[in-house]
């Protein structure tokens, strides 16, 4: 079966390697502000301020980016006790954002997420650490398409900051590796150079804004 238009046929030569600059903690932007000296409490996610995306290597030669624009979360944060923290995450399915409607239509199908069927990703904590002052080890469920399996997201504590309507926010940025066959989304093509037209391994990535709760 040949793979959809918006894939390309693969059989162009050469490929141009995108190399990502690291996370918040470099030096492309200024310096984050700290205002609070401990950010225990309970938090709301703002989305419209943050960002939970998928990447994942096209034809083996370059990096294709998406985003859930749907989602929503909530955290509580420990810092005396990491343990006692929790993390949950709803993201919906069809949110689904690549920057090609075609492709969003892929990857919304049953080949990929299947959002007729399961509308709604969910992540759910199991296990919070700290592995130093500003690194937070959130290990839990990732549910999709009817699948849970475990994974353990690595933040980094980003900064913290009043905006100018008086919230009080936190800032996280991080992510982890995943394998998209764990959750049975096993869609692919074969490549006649080797390899296969989308990468197994998709890195998952979360720069995070959340909200103190009143």
């Amino acid at each position: 079966m040949a793979p959809p238009a918006y894939l390309g046929s693969g059989r162009r030569p050469g490929g141009l390697t995108v190399h990502r600059q690291s996370s918040s903690t470099g030096s492309t932007f200024e310096a984050p502000t700290a205002v609070l000296d401990d950010i225990a409490g309970d938090f709301t996610i703002d989305s419209s301020h943050s960002r939970l995306g998928l990447s994942a290597r096209h034809a083996m030669v370059t990096t294709v980016r998406s985003a859930f624009k749907d989602f929503s979360g909530t955290a509580h944060l420990d810092t005396a006790d990491p343990a006692a923290s929790s993390v949950t995450l709803s993201i919906q399915a069809a949110g689904m954002d690549s920057g090609s409607p075609d492709r969003d239509g892929h990857l919304v199908s049953g080949d990929f997420f299947d959002a007729a069927t399961y509308p709604e990703l969910t992540f759910v904590s199991s296990a919070v650490e700290r592995s130093d002052d500003t690194t937070w080890l959130v290990t839990g469920d990732l549910t999709s398409t009817g699948i849970a399996e475990p994974m353990t997201i690595e933040l980094e504590q980003t900064g913290s900051a009043r905006d100018a309507f008086g919230n009080l926010r936190v800032g996280f940025e991080g992510g982890t590796t995943i394998n998209h066959k764990d959750w049975g989304l096993a869609w692919n093509a074969a490549l006649e150079t080797g390899g296969a037209l989308v990468s197994e391994r998709i890195e998952l990535e979360f720069d995070v804004s959340a909200i103190q709760n009143a």
